[in-house]
């Protein structure tokens, strides 16, 4: 099993939405990076663990559980004209851009990346590092069982 921080602007897919959502589901749509793409493509697998962290909003940070619940499967977004994600170059044939589902577990209390930074146990963790942008990141077993630790969860 491998572990995930997946990144979701609050506004497009909170941990509230993905909940709700039939089977507590939703498509992974719009990742529009090649690493993260290629982690979607290429190393995640069913059941591997997941860490909904809420982007670009007032407060960031780890707001759930969740698990990848879906092989990689081409992104419908980027085939849409109308779509924030339409991508040109791409076509049914040969798409650029891959998805997965992901299902919600549990919301968690926020655990803010102010927390997360303040924990050196943590430092290694690559949302923490200078520069990274990216939405998609893995995790290792130690920083999952430390999160899960400071999330007071097992």
């Amino acid at each position: 099993m491998q572990y995930w921080l997946m990144k979701s602007e609050p506004a497009e897919v909170s941990i509230d939405h993905a909940l709700a959502a039939k089977d507590s589901t939703v498509a992974w749509t719009g990742v529009r990076n090649y690493q993260a793409r290629n982690f979607m493509r290429d190393q995640m697998r069913i059941g591997d663990g997941v860490l909904f962290y809420h982007s670009s909003c007032a407060e960031p940070g780890i707001a759930g559980l969740a698990e990848v619940a879906s092989t990689a499967y081409p992104d419908p977004t980027q085939f849409e004209r109308d779509s924030h994600y339409f991508d040109p170059k791409a076509s049914p044939e040969n798409p650029r851009w891959m998805l997965v589902d992901v299902r919600a577990r549990r919301k968690t209390r926020l655990l803010s990346l102010t927390e997360l930074r303040a924990d050196p146990a943590l430092a290694s963790l690559q949302i923490l590092q200078r520069g990274s942008r990216l939405s998609i990141t893995p995790v290792t077993p130690d920083e999952w069982q430390g999160i899960m630790q400071k999330l007071e969860l097992k």
